[in-house]
Order: C-alpha cells, then structure tokens, then sequence
C-alpha cells in the first residue's frame, strides 16, 4: 500500500520513515501543485503550489496507515501554517495526501483526536493524492547518504 505526508523538510520526514518497521520503500518529492514535474528550486519559489512529502509502499500486515499517521503526528507542529522549525513556505505545510477513502476517513478521525492534543487549531490539510513528482536523486535518502542517520 501506498501513503503520501508533508511534514516540512523532506529530508528529515523520510528517515523517520524509512526507520519504521513495515516501511518497504521511500521517496521524496513533490505534490499538490500545479506544476507538471517540477524541480527543487522552482518548488522554493513557492509559486508552483507544490509541498515537499514522502511517499511511502508499506505492508500493512506489519504497520497499518494508524501508526504511519501516528509518526507523522509526534515529528511535526501541525498548529504552524507553511512552516516547520526554520523551514518556510507553503511547500513546508503539513499535509496528509490520501489515496483511498478508507486512508480519508483515518485522516480527518486521527486529525480529530490530535486537535484534542494541540492548544492551537491544526493546519494540517487532509486532500487526495494528486501526481506525486520524485524529486532529484541528491534529496533521496539524503539523511542517510550524509552520515545523519
């Protein structure tokens, strides 16, 4: 099964990832823009629209889409609009791309008991999976290429 977050910088949300058991693969790239295949510095513009997520094929006899969530909700600030530590702009964003109504529904109940968690309103956008763009091959694995890891 497939799972898409953006959760600010790529980089840092596909190692927690990529770590979790039942996790088979990872990717970084590009989602919810407007922007046919766009590269790392026309996403930072921030005109194309576009967040930095992680695309993950998982088992979900080994982890189910609850606990994906579950890390994606304990590594970020969802109460902060387009930003994330440092990191800002919309392609920072916190969002859940669902690919199926089943992952829908888990979304908005999981983003429900997290607002109960958070004193600020979660920003956290919860949409369909658009085109997910793989972005340049320097940004995958990058933590994990760069001894971070």
């Amino acid at each position: 099964m497939k799972a898409t977050f953006g959760a600010g910088c790529f980089w840092h949300v596909e190692d927690l990832l990529q770590k979790t058991k039942g996790v088979k693969s990872t990717a970084v790239g590009y989602i919810g823009g407007q922007l046919p295949n766009p590269t790392y510095e026309e996403v930072c513009t921030d005109k194309t629209g576009h967040a930095e997520a992680v695309q993950v094929e998982f088992d979900p006899n080994e982890v189910t889409f609850d606990e994906l969530l579950n890390v994606f909700w304990d590594n970020h600030n969802p109460t902060t609009l387009n930003r994330q530590g440092p990191d800002i702009g919309n392609q920072y964003r916190s969002a859940i791309f669902y690919h199926d109504e089943e992952q829908r529904i888990q979304a908005e109940k999981s983003k429900q008991a997290q607002s109960k968690k958070h004193k600020d309103q979660i920003v956290t956008e919860i949409t369909p999976a658009p085109s997910f763009y793989k972005a340049e091959e320097y940004h995958q694995k990058y933590f994990k290429k760069h001894g971070f890891s």
